[in-house]
């Protein structure tokens, strides 16, 4: 193997083990018999609504209004994906259904 190859291959193998470790520490710290703390568990219900929040804010933050197609396609696939949610209750769909609306729209009709 080349030098970059290896370092490559150790960079893939130092971010796999990072990776499992953080996925079998919560295992490790809390364990079969041990309750979790309330402030866990409520992270766990409201971090995802904050992420998705912050993904929405990100995703928007450079959209002009003022200059051509005027925030158009944004709107549409943020009104897209509002829309399949209520409709259907299923977040994988809705966000690939806006997503694909949005790319659509951006790549077709107002590229």
């Amino acid at each position: 193997m080349q030098r970059t190859e290896l370092h490559a291959a150790a960079l893939i193998a130092v971010m796999a083990l990072v990776t499992a470790v953080l996925r079998f520490l919560p295992f490790l710290i809390f364990g079969e018999n041990r309750e979790t703390p309330a402030l866990i568990t409520h992270l766990g219900k409201v971090l995802p609504y904050a992420i998705m929040g912050m993904l929405v804010v990100y995703c928007l933050k450079n959209v002009s209004l003022l200059q051509s197609p005027h925030a158009l396609p944004e709107l549409l696939g943020c009104a897209t994906v509002v829309l399949l949610h209520l409709w259907k209750r299923n977040t994988l769909l809705s966000i690939s259904g806006g997503t694909a609306l949005y790319m659509l729209l951006v790549q077709v009709i107002f590229p």
